[in-house]
């Protein structure tokens, strides 16, 4: 015995500590005169001093037998242990450590309880195995839901489910509500009627979308969650019937969006639907007639279509643009840049975007008029420009393709152009008949107005053609004797047979050495074979080789460290 204690007067103004977990799950399914004695035994577990079961009993108003029968109960819950029965003596248990096992379901107390379940089952044409009984009773008996409550969920699961009916799928659904502290009648039938609400809900956005399957648990969270979010019933079913058909994860991208956006009414979402279907629409023919691929409008939609649609631009002078664009190998930037010069210089409407496109056409089919006479010219809005400015010279065409032809063989035709005809001009020629004649045996080199960068640039162009042209000679020659030693018959049969057996040797390195010999003696065989055809041919190894007129660089101009070979400035 501690050689301190509390007095009386202390002992009278302490607490009794009740654990939670006792209030919810064991205190509902306990009647009052257990829950009397658990809480007055667990008093006096803190009291100093002698005090008997037969005082407690007497005290409590019930006999000794009673008492006994509820410290047997709450044995039965594995909340207090009896050391003893006369004198009765009891420790208390911790809730926390409650093993909570079955324990034996007396029948006669849910005797009625399991006739309304039986009249359930029937319904639904099912019936329950005695193990699935057992487990509704065991949570009947661990849980503190009203046996009408269960039944209620029973009933609720009954309907919804039919033949399919599962005492797992009840059990799952009065655990959820439980998980929610939704004990009583009441409380369970406010929710199914919630959930019966939110069941029509599914139904009519799963016709809408095309889904042909009976909701799941998974389906009602994301209502919830979109509720949650603030989102209206109204405002998700205007979703689904612009999709017309889909999944609910799709569904969700959609709301989520809307919520992005900050919209959640009914009619916000339509008015935002409206115009994220015409900003949809419009990057879809866009990207049509620049023959780009687009497999997510909304980025381009966000990037591009909606500021065009501010600035007024129509869908048909969206398309106008885009088909000038695609002329010039646009994509949805270039576009646009585009689009910002239209609109700083005030080209908005489409009667003048059709004009400034088909002006622009008519400079990019002159523009290709000159190519076979110039060379490649690469068709940009600067070329066009160019082009403009020649027809503002008031120059001929005759005398701009006069130029074209000079500027053949530059390595930038259009800057040569620009160069002799700005030259022409102040000059005040006008007409190819106004340029001076120039006759064979003129003695002055005709005026070149290539700059040295350019020079250098079509020296360096010659000079790779020449050796692209010796090279690829020497590898056609090589290729047409392998041609012609393929189509001899033993030749091509050696050749296969030595390119296997070399295969194989690889192989057999790794896997099985002991075949080394045989794989090695095959190879031999192959090689004599191919080289006797060979001879036969007139043919050596060395001619399947190319024959480079120079063999430092390989007709490349340059060596293997990148220095210019010998054999370049020859």
């Amino acid at each position: 015995m501690s050689f301190a204690a509390f007095s009386k007067d202390f002992t009278a103004n302490m607490f009794t500590s009740v654990e939670n977990q006792f209030i919810t799950k064991y205190l509902p399914q306990a009647d009052g005169d257990a829950v009397r004695v658990y809480l007055y035994g667990l008093y006096l577990c803190q009291c100093a001093g002698d005090f008997d079961a037969e005082t407690a009993a007497k005290l409590l108003r019930l006999s000794p037998a009673r008492l006994l029968e509820i410290f047997e109960f709450w044995e039965e819950c594995d909340l207090v242990r009896i050391l003893s029965r006369a004198p009765l003596m009891i420790e208390y248990l911790p809730v926390s450590t409650a093993a909570g096992k079955p324990k034996s379901v007396r029948p006669e107390k849910y005797a009625a309880f399991n006739r309304e379940l039986y009249k359930l089952l029937q319904r639904a044409q099912k019936d329950f195995k005695p193990y699935e009984m057992q487990r509704i009773l065991e949570f009947l008996e661990r849980e503190p839901m009203e046996q009408q409550a269960f039944l209620l969920v029973a009933e609720y699961c009954v309907k919804k489910d039919g033949e399919k009916l599962s005492a797992a799928h009840i059990l799952n659904k009065a655990q959820k509500l439980c998980r929610e502290h939704k004990y009583t009648y009441d409380q369970v039938e406010a929710d199914l009627a919630d959930f019966n609400a939110r069941e029509k809900e599914l139904t009519k956005l799963f016709g809408l979308l095309g889904i042909y399957r009976k909701p799941q648990e998974s389906d009602y969270a994301l209502l919830e969650q979109w509720a949650a979010r603030g989102m209206e019933t109204g405002a998700v079913v205007a979703c689904a019937e612009f999709m017309k058909k889909g999944s609910l994860a799709s569904l969700g991208t959609l709301v989520d969006e809307l919520a992005e956006k900050s919209v959640f009414t009914e009619r916000d979402a339509r008015a935002y639907i409206k115009q994220r279907e015409a900003l949809t629409s419009a990057v879809y023919k866009v990207a049509r007639k620049l023959g780009v691929k687009v497999q997510n409008p909304r980025p381009f939609a966000e990037e591009y279509a909606e500021k065009w649609l501010e600035r007024g631009y129509s869908e048909e002078s969206l398309q106008c643009i885009a088909g000038l664009g695609m002329k010039l190998s646009f994509g949805f930037p270039e576009t646009d840049a585009l689009i910002d010069q239209l609109y700083s210089a005030g080209i908005v409407d489409d009667a003048r975007v059709k004009a400034y496109c088909a002006k622009r056409e008519s400079e990019l089919k002159y523009l290709q008029k000159l190519q076979p006479l110039c060379g490649v010219i690469k068709k940009t809005l600067t070329a066009l420009d160019a082009v403009a400015a020649w027809k503002q010279w008031g120059l001929s065409d005759a005398l701009i393709a006069e130029a074209a032809k000079r500027s053949a063989g530059a390595a930038s035709p259009l800057p040569y152009m620009n160069k002799l005809l700005s030259a022409w001009k102040q000059e005040g020629i006008s007409e190819p008949g106004a340029l001076p004649e120039r006759t064979e045996h003129a003695q002055t080199a005709p005026r070149d107005f290539r700059t040295k960068a350019d020079i250098n640039a079509d020296a360096r162009s010659a000079r790779e053609r020449w050796y692209a042209l010796r090279r690829n000679a020497a590898l056609e020659r090589a290729e047409r004797i392998k041609e012609r030693a393929a189509r001899d018959a033993q030749f091509s049969e050696a050749d296969k047979a030595l390119k296997k057996a070399e295969i194989d040797l690889a192989k057999a390195e790794v896997f099985s050495p002991e075949e080394l010999p045989a794989i090695r003696a095959r190879i031999q065989d192959a090689r004599a074979a191919r080289s006797e055809a060979l001879a036969r041919l007139g043919l050596a190894e060395a001619d399947f080789l190319p024959k480079f007129s120079c063999t430092k660089c390989s007709d490349t101009g340059f060596l293997p460290d990148g220095k210019m070979c010998d054999c370049y400035h020859e």
